[in-house]
């Protein structure tokens, strides 16, 4: 879940949780004895903060942000969790986990799809028909993956971080004190979620996808990979403008099947869970205000 400017965000991973801040991010997780092992650093700068004020630019760049910030908490609690020295995690093996997960990301959500819409092609006459049976089969196949992953164990617990995470960000923006009682009150759906992304971007790619011919065959594949980065620029742009007006009815309204989808991601967490989230958010917040 990516951060606005008055409030945070962040993501579950396992065994914990991480909260990114404005200029920090702190990842919390308990290890196999029961302790809750914090560590925060600051937010990797990758372009200058004017490209990030730029619509639709800034899009692509918190993206690949969140993704740089995403495999290293993912790293970092996987060590801990484990019980393992998180120093001996190299920097070339989370670039390679990076390079794997989007490999297989574009190839399960993009390529399949389009192989998949083939019989289509040529059905009344024009391309419409199977761009978007192509982005149907799409959407089909993302959630299939998310509904499928969620029936793992360790998969169910981090669905747990995910609610956790939404929850204390929840009492976070609503000036609440953070302890469980509080936070107990907030939904686990939360509008500015990952997964609201990830469906967003899902049917901006109907949209996109439905304008591009199928012939020739190196326009139809390239545009699938090439036009990502502006259908992920959209999608951002859609996610930030309705997490920031849910006071307006329209707003709120355009949220309701990105927070219904979040049945599927979220659960309800445990007290240790809510915990571990409160002091990842704490550190990032305290991080923070060292620098005020």
């Amino acid at each position: 879940m990516s951060e606005t400017r008055s409030s945070y965000g962040g993501q579950a991973v396992l065994e914990g949780v991480m909260i990114r801040g404005k200029e920090h991010f702190s990842v919390s997780v308990r290890n196999p004895s029961g302790q809750i092992i914090t560590r925060t650093k600051p937010v990797p700068n990758l372009l200058s903060s004017k490209l990030k004020q730029i619509p639709l630019v800034r899009g692509v760049i918190t993206l690949a942000e969140t993704l740089v910030l995403g495999m290293d908490a993912l790293n970092y609690s996987s060590s801990i969790a484990s019980g393992a020295d998180p120093e001996d995690a190299s920097r070339l093996s989370i670039i390679l986990m990076l390079v794997i997960s989007l490999t297989v990301a574009i190839t399960l959500f993009f390529i399949l799809p389009l192989l998949a819409s083939k019989p289509f092609e040529g059905m009344f006459g024009n391309d419409i028909t199977s761009n978007i049976s192509e982005g149907i089969i799409r959407l089909i196949i993302f959630l299939l993956y998310i509904s499928l992953i969620g029936l793992m164990q360790d998969i169910k617990r981090v669905y747990m971080y995910h609610g956790a995470e939404h929850m204390t960000v929840h009492a976070q923006e609503n000036n609440e004190p953070l302890c469980i009682q509080n936070i107990r009150k907030y939904p686990t759906a939360h509008p500015r979620c990952g997964t609201a992304f990830l469906l967003t971007v899902m049917v901006v790619a109907i949209v996109i996808f439905t304008l591009i011919p199928r012939d020739p065959m190196w326009l139809l594949y390239g545009s699938r990979i090439v036009l990502i980065p502006v259908i992920a620029s959209i999608s951002y742009e859609f996610i930030r403008l309705t997490g920031r007006y849910q006071r307006i009815p329209i707003f709120r309204a355009l949220s309701i099947p990105n927070l219904m989808l979040q049945s599927l991601t979220t659960k309800q967490p445990d007290d240790g869970q809510v915990e571990i989230a409160v002091a990842a958010m704490e550190a990032t917040i305290k991080a923070d205000k060292e620098l005020d």
